[in-house]
């Protein structure tokens, strides 16, 4: 068998899906390649050098297909960069680097990433990440970058604090408080549901955006109807039964639901919602998970062929032989691009042993 590095098996991915979504590979796979660093040259043979959290087997990259109303997919990357030596604070330094490198030959716009970021800073930070960051790739067009913060690096009782603050300085406070009013069952708050991120477009066009995530622990798809109800002109009847089909659980009692509000700047509320059920949770197998996305991505006229040419992509393992590959799946309601995502696990340390 060939002794493949990290980056040879997701580089090889990353082109075999630029092709299903008809782009040119070249930029995805460079910034693939800068993201890994020296870790994308360690052999596929070796355990992975830390536990991110970003995979369920650690893989440090996910892939996802987003599906919109207006416009062809556009390919994802939701990724954790990795220090000389890894650890919390030191992949969030490395994450840091990376963008300061892309700042200069993509032009990011880093001012409200620099307005919040200390609060986002800890010498101990709790949890298994500080930054993670994605990269969005449309045909045609130059990279998208948003980062990924964790709320909860001081604990989950201060998450709350510190997403207030970070859109004080945003100025997008009066949206916090119209969201949690409705957004969090009652005396839940860093219980049950969880502020799990706070995500920051690093673009300065009139569609930049603020995502609050929340999770949704042991919840009901009424649950989470309720919370996608703050947001005008989203429908909570959607949201419910999107998660009833997907996930066709009475009470989500593995993984949690997440909801997400997209706050635009200058907005006084959440303009958007999006909901994330992790359907390997709730699936025996991957065969089955296909089988639910198939009909939503119909009913929501989006081409369900493409789905297979995803995964045929990214794996050629029997669907029926296990749960992970397809692991999430999200309804995106409001603007700016309202549609469907599906995530792809690289599952590149399936049944592989850690050490860090």
């Amino acid at each position: 068998m060939q002794d493949l590095s990290v980056f040879d098996h997701l580089g090889g991915q990353l082109r075999r899906l630029c092709d299903v979504v008809g782009m040119d590979p070249s930029t995805p796979v460079e910034l693939l390649s800068e993201l890994l660093g020296e870790h994308g040259r360690r052999s596929m043979q070796e355990p992975p050098a830390w536990p991110s959290d970003v995979a369920d087997d650690h893989t440090p990259v996910e892939f996802s297909i987003a599906y919109n109303e207006s416009e062809p997919p556009a390919l994802r990357i939701l990724a954790e960069a990795f220090g000389s030596t890894p650890g919390v604070r030191a992949n969030a330094l490395a994450t840091y680097e990376f963008l300061r490198r892309q700042s200069e030959r993509h032009g990011l716009a880093t001012s409200r990433l620099e307005a919040i970021r200390d609060l986002f800073e800890a010498d101990d930070p709790q949890g298994d990440f500080v930054l993670w960051l994605s990269l969005v790739f449309r045909t045609g067009r130059a990279p998208e970058f948003k980062v990924y913060f964790n709320p909860e690096l001081r604990g989950p009782a201060g998450a709350a604090d510190v997403v207030r603050r970070a859109l004080d300085r945003l100025g997008l406070g009066p949206a916090y408080e119209r969201m949690l009013s409705q957004a969090i069952r009652p005396a839940e708050l860093g219980r049950r549901d969880r502020l799990t991120f706070f995500a920051l477009d690093l673009h300065d066009g009139p569609q930049a955006r603020v995502k609050l995530y929340i999770s949704h622990h042991d919840a009901r798809a009424e649950d989470v109807a309720r919370a996608a109800a703050v947001v005008p002109g989203v429908d909570p009847e959607l949201v419910a039964a999107f998660c009833a089909e997907a996930g066709r659980a009475e009470r989500f009692s593995g993984r949690p639901l997440v909801g997400s509000y997209t706050i635009t700047q200058g907005a006084d509320r959440p303009n958007g919602y999006s909901v994330y059920v992790p359907i390997r949770s709730y699936v025996t197998d991957d065969r089955e998970a296909r089988e639910r996305v198939l009909p939503l991505l119909e009913r929501y006229r989006f081409d369900p062929a493409l789905l297979d040419e995803a995964i045929a992509a990214v794996t050629s393992r029997p669907l029926d032989g296990d749960a992970g590959l397809i692991a999430h799946v999200s309804l995106r309601l409001g603007p700016p691009r309202p549609g469907m995502t599906v995530y792809l696990s690289s599952e590149a340390y399936r049944g592989a042993s850690l050490v860090h």
